[in-house]
């Protein structure tokens, strides 16, 4: 250690490690710790220094109002307490709201419709995500429930539209397709169908009639071009 550091670290234990005799009778450590540091213990023990709140404004606020002062939609204070404490108090409250509406949705919740799209091996640590980019879009109008999404390996060249009535217990007719892509903006009914290959990269829905699409080239060459199409649904 350099003389620099044995001063700076003197100086930190003059300045907060002084004796303090009115915390003699207090349970604990009989000196005052690092300002920063007593807030970020995980304990439920009191602050050895809490905060001087005497003169701020929104303290002052709250004690002047008669309808804030005990109002449940303020989050308590506790100025004699750490921020582990108010973290563990805050989301012991959020979890309590959100329990009842879990429930009741929970309880609503049914499957309409199992649909197998694909199968994967015995190994799954060898099995590689297929299912990709999934969109969801609601169309009011005619209240459906489309979903948009790519399968890898064998249909990269492939989006697959999945679609269902707001009513479980009505059908609408071609409930999933795919649309290929391929090489459908070759140039050249003469081209090669690989040299012109496209893949989707991206979908979402653009309103209730349109999809856009982001599509790429497929070989493996620099500059590969990148197209945005968009593709009305009928």
């Amino acid at each position: 250690m350099t003389q620099k550091d044995i001063t700076f670290v003197a100086d930190f234990l003059t300045e907060h490690f002084n004796e303090a005799p009115e915390l003699y009778n207090r349970k604990g450590k009989y000196f005052n710790v690092e300002r920063v540091g007593q807030y970020l213990k995980d304990e439920d023990d009191d602050l050895v220094s809490p905060p001087n709140t005497e003169g701020n404004q929104w303290f002052n606020f709250l004690k002047d109002s008669t309808h804030l002062k005990e109002s449940p939609l303020l989050f308590p204070y506790y100025p004699e307490k750490s921020l582990h404490f108010v973290k563990r108090q805050m989301e012991g409250i959020i979890d309590q709201c959100l329990q009842k509406p879990a429930d009741v949705i929970g309880k609503s919740v049914h499957q309409a419709v199992c649909m197998s799209l694909y199968k994967i091996s015995q190994s799954e640590d060898s099995t590689p995500q297929l299912f990709k980019l999934p969109f969801l879009w609601n169309n009011k109008t005619s209240n459906l429930h489309y979903v948009l999404f790519t399968m890898l390996e064998n249909s990269i060249s492939k989006i697959h539209i999945l679609r269902r009535h707001t009513d479980t217990s009505r059908s609408v007719s071609n409930g999933i397709l795919a649309v290929e892509f391929g090489n459908f903006l070759n140039n050249s009914i003469n081209e090669s169908s690989d040299s012109r290959c496209y893949s989707c990269l991206d979908a979402h829905f653009y309103d209730d009639e349109t999809v856009t699409v982001v599509l790429k080239e497929s070989v493996q060459q620099e500059g590969k071009e990148r197209v945005l199409a968009q593709l009305p649904l009928s």
